[in-house]
């Protein structure tokens, strides 16, 4: 049972080869696996933890902040709000810090995720644009998504810090 018969040659006899053994150490390999699956997926809160990684899977239908970067250089300085505004009532042009080597990850984190501006953080914000402002004025944006209850995405496009060639303002929200 659970085996088959080989000829080897002339003389040789026939061989019993027994499959019992790989099928035991498949069935034993399957079902590590299906443990070791399983308890990936069960202390990450049901997902596999190497998706768990990127937000389109970890963070799905979670508030999301990212920044966005215009060029005001040639807006009236004094004319420009700090009260939240749409899409389509940006101030400025758009300005794209890949083209510039600046990476939009470190713009996002220093926007999302710094509670306190001090003047160390706002030289360290400046520093990403030292190649970028001595010659034009730009006027970082903080914008907030989430998932409306109608399902439709909504979002808030707050100014939020102002780099001229010379100075750094804060929005007043966030100012020290």
């Amino acid at each position: 049972m659970g085996g088959f018969a080989i000829g080897l040659g002339m003389g040789a006899g026939i061989r019993q080869f027994n499959t019992m053994p790989y099928l035991e150490r498949a069935r034993k390999w399957l079902l590590g696996t299906f443990v070791v699956y399983a308890l990936l997926v069960a202390t990450n809160l049901g997902e596999f933890w190497p998706f768990s990684i990127y937000p389109m899977f970890s963070q799905a239908g979670n508030t999301w902040t990212r920044s966005v970067v215009r060029d005001v250089s040639d807006e009236d300085l004094r004319m420009i709000s700090w009260e939240p505004t749409t899409f389509n009532a940006l101030e400025g042009e758009p300005f794209g810090v890949e083209s510039q080597g600046i990476n939009q990850n470190d713009v996002a984190n220093f926007v999302s995720k710094s509670a306190v501006w001090t003047d160390r953080r706002v030289g360290a914000l400046r520093s990403l644009f030292v190649e970028s402002i001595h010659d034009r004025s730009l006027l970082v944006y903080r914008v907030s998504g989430s998932l409306g209850d109608d399902g439709h995405i909504e979002t808030a496009w707050q100014p939020w810090i102002l780099m001229t060639p010379d100075s750094t303002l804060l929005n007043p929200e966030v100012a020290p």
